[in-house]
């Protein structure tokens, strides 16, 4: 019986963090993030990162994306999209070929690049670099621009 109950408890927390995660899930189709931010009426926040190398992108994603400040606020008022050059990881060349356009056509420059469109597809912020400040000085930020 003792091991049903903690295969179980095992079960259940698997499912939970499998849900949470999916929450905050990243797409990485871009007209099917417009789309979704389109028709939810949220802002799409664009993560240009090169996910496996960038020492920046890494610490982001670790010091603020990850977090649950960004998580809620995440979850209520953005489409995530992850536009990810990775140098080890493997990718379709489908994503590949839409990465680098979507770099070409917001000017990408570095990682990390975050550009922000409203639900009309129009630019509405761009960040280069690491972020100061955690979680909430970034949520404070995409904040501004959910209200204006």
């Amino acid at each position: 019986m003792r091991v049903k109950t903690s295969f179980l408890v095992a079960i259940a927390a698997a499912f939970a963090f499998h849900s949470a995660a999916a929450e905050n899930s990243w797409e990485t189709d871009y007209q099917k993030a417009q789309e979704e931010a389109k028709s939810q009426h949220k802002l799409l926040f664009i993560n240009f990162t090169g996910s496996d190398w960038c020492g920046y992108c890494i610490r982001m994603d670790r010091d603020v994306l990850s977090k649950p400040q960004f998580k809620d606020f995440a979850t209520k008022n953005l489409v995530l999209l992850e536009v990810d050059f990775p140098r080890a990881k493997e990718q379709p060349q489908v994503l590949r070929v839409q990465n680098r356009k979507l770099a070409g056509e917001y000017g990408i420059e570095g990682f990390p690049t975050f550009v922000v469109l409203n639900g009309e597809g129009k630019k509405v912020w761009m960040w280069d670099g690491y972020f100061p400040g955690g979680p909430e000085a970034f949520v404070a930020e995409l904040e501004k621009l959910r209200k204006s």
